[in-house]
């Protein structure tokens, strides 16, 4: 398992709210114990709102309140889609200013019982492409809504999906769809798209094809 492949799996056992021990991350995913401490560092530094520390175990968190503003999950990733994109950026001025704004979010974001505030910051290197996700987003959005089918390509492969829920963490925008061709659900990262097109058929809601179904088997 690459890297980035290994990010995202840590990402996926993280996002249960649970804490999770290096040890135990390291040998399921068979890497060293120090390589998981630097994983959570890099997904740390990438704006994953990752909690813990060596030795007594990870989870993560995330925060959406802004004193004095209280802001919805959907407010907040506009604020941080448009601070990645800026940031990201060739216009000098204007990158400037999202990381600056970036800055003083950090500085005003609320910590829990004395815990580390989870970084605003903008993506390391093992999630700089996260910004390419940004292109299927409205297609992807249009689609849960009309409950529309698509088929996406991932790894040269084609899936034919009904898209559920978009999640967001850190840099990183996820879907999370039933996968038609293989018969269960599934979490992609956007970025790994490399097309995508609506099919024309619709779907229905079906017992065990559902976002509540995903959640109950996420949750259980």
């Amino acid at each position: 398992m690459n890297r980035k492949d290994r990010l995202y799996a840590l990402m996926e056992r993280l996002r249960d709210g649970q804490l999770h021990t290096a040890e135990a991350m390291a040998q399921d995913l068979g890497v060293s114990v120090r390589t998981i401490y630097r994983d959570m560092e890099v997904l740390a530094a990438s704006g994953v709102p990752v909690e813990g520390a060596r030795g007594y175990g990870y989870t993560a968190l995330a925060a959406v309140t802004l004193p004095p503003l209280n802001l919805t999950e959907s407010e907040l990733d506009a604020l941080h889609i448009a601070l990645a994109a800026l940031g990201a950026s060739r216009l000098d001025e204007h990158a400037a200013a999202a990381r600056s704004l970036a800055a003083k979010i950090d500085a005003v974001l609320p910590a829990d019982a004395g815990a580390p505030v989870a970084p605003f910051g903008f993506a390391t290197d093992a999630f700089a492409e996260a910004a390419r996700g940004f292109a299927h987003m409205p297609a992807i959005r249009a689609a849960i809504r009309a409950r529309q089918k698509l088929r996406v390509t991932l790894a040269s492969k084609a899936h034919d999906i009904r898209p559920l829920h978009l999640d967001y963490w850190g840099r990183v925008w996820t879907c999370v769809c039933w996968d038609e061709t293989l018969g269960g659900f599934k979490r992609f990262a956007l970025e790994r798209i490399e097309s995508l097109s609506p099919l024309p058929g619709l779907f229905v809601d079906e017992p065990g094809k559902r976002l509540a179904d995903w959640q109950g088997t996420a949750s259980g």
